[in-house]
């Protein structure tokens, strides 16, 4: 699972309601999670996910192998 807004020069700028977003992948039974690294500093991990903070395009690509 991942989101977030990206930017023409690749960038993954922080998004709003990513606590919302979480619970619901949680919920879903999704194990990792790929968001913006400026969200992942100002939440918790909803028990069984695991939160990759990224910071490019090019990191939200490795990270969802």
């Amino acid at each position: 699972m991942s989101f977030g807004e990206v930017g023409l020069a690749g960038e993954v700028r922080p998004v709003g309601r990513a606590e919302d977003r979480l619970a619901e992948a949680a919920k879903l039974g999704f194990r990792r999670a790929v968001l913006p690294a400026g969200n992942v500093g100002r939440l918790a991990a909803p028990s069984g996910l695991e939160l990759c903070g990224v910071e490019t395009l090019n990191q939200a690509l490795e990270a969802a192998v």
